[in-house]
């Protein structure tokens, strides 16, 4: 009992084998228990905070083209994407929306962001330019 109450309140002295064996479970606790309990932390969207700002990531090359992947916030203005919209207006919602930065493009493909609500927040836009 006292040598629980001694780890308890950490009465060992620095470089003391009791003080290492504190340190080592402490770190083992830090670095092992991810793996086998879910904390429930997941990486955060990078979504463009306001419905003016647009993302731009490079994605490669497509045969001779350049590939990029344009991030469009979903819903802000009547200009913008959202889910409502049919398929044709959507597109052509992304494509007024992009063209003013990068000129004469053409959409690849595009798909939904979801929030972890499942509501869809922006974009994914692939462009060859």
């Amino acid at each position: 009992m006292k040598l629980l109450s001694s780890y308890f309140w950490w009465t060992y002295e620095r470089g003391s084998v009791h003080f290492d064996v504190m340190v080592t479970l402490i770190l083992l606790f830090l670095f092992v228990s991810p793996h086998y309990i879910d904390y429930g932390a997941r990486p955060v969207a990078n979504v463009p905070l306001r419905d003016s700002e647009v993302l731009v990531k490079e994605a490669g090359t497509s045969g001779q083209k350049n590939r990029f992947i344009y991030e469009i916030r979903a819903g802000g203005g009547s200009g913008s994407p959202n889910a409502s919209q049919t398929e044709s207006e959507r597109v052509a919602a992304i494509m007024r929306t992009v063209e003013p930065i990068s000129g004469e493009v053409t959409l690849d493909h595009y798909e939904p962001v979801m929030d972890g609500k499942g509501k869809v927040v922006a974009y994914d836009a692939w462009v060859l330019r």
